[in-house]
Formats: C-alpha cells, sequence, structure tokens
C-alpha cells in the first residue's frame, strides 16, 4: 500500500510548520555552547547588529551568540 501525498507531507519534518519541542533546546543545555560562534552565526549577528545600531562582539560562544540573536532579531524585528 502506498501512502497518499498528504500522508507523507505530514511525515516530512522539514514540511510542518512547528517541528517538535525536542528540536528546541535552551543555549544552557548545548554541549558545544562553549565554543566560538560559528560562522554563519557570525555573520548574521553582525548584520543584526548593524541594523539594531549595536556593537558585534566577534569573542562570544554559540550559546552566547544564539541569545544574542534571539534579542536582536526581538529589536529588530527580523527572522521571526
Amino acid at each position: 500500500m502506498t501512502k497518499s501525498s498528504q500522508d507523507q507531507h505530514s511525515e516530512n519534518p522539514k514540511r510542518d510548520p512547528e517541528p517538535g519541542s525536542n528540536t528546541v533546546k535552551d543555549p544552557d543545555d548545548w554541549t558545544t555552547g562553549e565554543e566560538r560562534m560559528t560562522g554563519a552565526q557570525a555573520s548574521y549577528l553582525k548584520t543584526l547588529s548593524e541594523e539594531a545600531g549595536e556593537e558585534f562582539d566577534p569573542g562570544l560562544t554559540k550559546a552566547e551568540a544564539s541569545r544574542q540573536i534571539d534579542a536582536l532579531q526581538e529589536k529588530t524585528g527580523r527572522g521571526r
């Protein structure tokens, strides 16, 4: 028996508008949270910092960068 196209879409987590709660983790709980932020985080954070008129700190950890991104997204209205 084959699944309908509708069934296949509902089982694909990339297509779900709200993934399960296990995909959202507090940065304090990340095992790699104390590592330097990633290049992607740095790039996005620099853009957000410029838009918000705030200083960009290139020395943040992954967890710190994630929290800063969330705060600046809230401030600028981006990404949410």
